[in-house]
């Protein structure tokens, strides 16, 4: 194996741009994914009063940075479904509605863990 590759700089910055990018354009252009940052904006410092434990803070705060997780890949497969044709297909429907499911299971999913996380001590 070429240990240099490993430490390939420019390829790092390339990856680091296409990334940055990425964010923006959901920024811009996601709505959702505007309104689930501005809840971790709120929420991860809230984690740092709240949580007892490093293990309490680190559980809460990646439960909210899960939900924008999952939403970029909700957002990344309906960009592709939509770029495929906006005609109405079941598996167009299937897909779009699978990814958002996966987000609404992310937020239960962080709601629980913090209710969990305050009401359990």
């Amino acid at each position: 194996m070429n240990h240099t590759s490993i430490f390939n700089i420019p390829r790092l910055f390339r990856t680091l741009y296409y990334s940055l990018r990425g964010l923006i354009t959901a920024f811009k252009t996601e709505t959702a994914f505007r309104q689930e940052l501005v809840l971790c904006i709120l929420f991860i410092p809230l984690a740092f009063y709240v949580g007892h434990s490093l293990a309490e803070k680190v559980v809460l705060i990646f439960s909210i940075f899960l939900i924008l997780i999952v939403e970029l890949i909700n957002s990344a497969i309906e960009a592709i479904v939509d770029r495929i044709g906006r005609e109405h297909h079941e598996l167009s429907a299937r897909a779009k509605d699978i990814s958002s499911a996966a987000v609404l299971i992310a937020l239960v999913n962080a709601g629980v863990v913090w209710i969990l996380v305050l009401v359990l001590r």
